[in-house]
């Protein structure tokens, strides 16, 4: 293990603590559902935090950041220099091995979360991290054009909503019966579904105003749900979707994201998250084909490693 640069990281110090000074844009950075507090890692220049990163340790002492989370990683407040985020890395690991952790483990943000990714991800290949897993999200950037294609695509569905007798809201989340619904339709396509549902009806519990459900529906019958989640408070994250493989109905899924951007506009949000496109061993063609006519960037989630014992 090397030593941080003392000398370079001058005037920055490390701290740990149990609780974050400020509360974080992205709520998930602190979430205690489980009742096992994340410990949080601030990179302090005379006084003041710059930047931070929070890890769950598992019973095995392996560190993620962040376990059961879209993703994790370092986030700065400001930008500094390279070898200020080199040193803060090389700070962190130091300290999780003398904890006794005996991995690291980090999901580092994509950029419009964290617009310093690409130099954070470089340098934490530079420092001994593996890449584990790569995943590329679809983004929709842009406060002025995400108005302008929500306009776009309320006058073009307009009429089809008239005509086939169909109509889309959204709203908090009063039950969770919609799960189920998920689940359901998304393994009747032959979907692999991986719903840790105690967990969301936990996360939303605690944060209400973050999740927001949007319903398709031909008269009183559900055709298909969203479920978006406000993980920053600039953003809107395209969680969950699903349409019932029964329903005659067509562009249901264009129908929903058309609603997710109106809710988009009425937030005020900066860019809208539609996630990633993934089958595992293979890139899931058909999806991304169908995202790009919502998004106008897409940037990588990366998943890092770094063994700190031989287990």
């Amino acid at each position: 293990m090397k030593a941080y640069d003392k000398r370079l990281s001058n005037p920055y110090s490390l701290r740990v603590c149990s609780s974050l000074e400020e509360k974080h844009g992205y709520f998930l950075v602190d979430y205690s559902g489980d009742h096992n507090r994340n410990v949080h890692f601030e990179w302090e220049k005379k006084g003041k935090v710059v930047g931070g990163i929070s890890f769950r340790f598992s019973d095995g002492m392996h560190a993620v950041s962040l376990p059961e989370a879209p993703f994790g990683g370092f986030f700065f407040y400001e930008k500094i220099s390279s070898s200020s985020i080199d040193n803060f890395i090389k700070a962190v690991s130091q300290e999780l091995a003398c904890m006794g952790m005996k991995s690291i483990t980090i999901s580092q943000a994509p950029k419009p979360y964290e617009l310093q990714a690409d130099l954070i991800n470089y340098l934490l290949f530079k420092n001994d991290f593996v890449q584990e897993r790569l995943l590329s999200h679809h983004f929709f950037i842009g406060k002025k054009k995400i108005k302008k294609l929500a306009r776009n695509e309320a006058a073009r569905l307009q009429s089809k909503s008239k005509a086939c007798d169909w109509r889309v809201s959204h709203a908090p989340i009063s039950n969770f019966s919609f799960l189920s619904d998920i689940r359901t339709w998304n393994q009747q396509k032959g979907y692999d579904v991986t719903i840790d549902e105690n967990r969301i009806v936990q996360q939303v519990s605690q944060f209400p105003d973050r999740y927001h459900l949007i319903a398709l529906k031909n008269k009183s019958e559900v055709l298909g749900y969203t479920l978006s989640v406000q993980l920053t408070p600039d953003s809107f994250y395209y969680f969950l979707s699903a349409l019932n493989p029964n329903s005659t109905i067509k562009n249901g899924g264009e129908i929903m994201l058309g609603q997710l951007f109106n809710l988009a506009v009425e937030r005020k949000v900066n860019f809208i998250d539609l996630g990633s496109s993934d089958l595992g061993s293979e890139a899931n063609h058909n999806l991304m084909f169908f995202k790009t006519r919502f998004s106008n960037d897409i940037s990588n989630k990366v998943t890092w490693t770094r063994q700190l014992i031989n287990e």
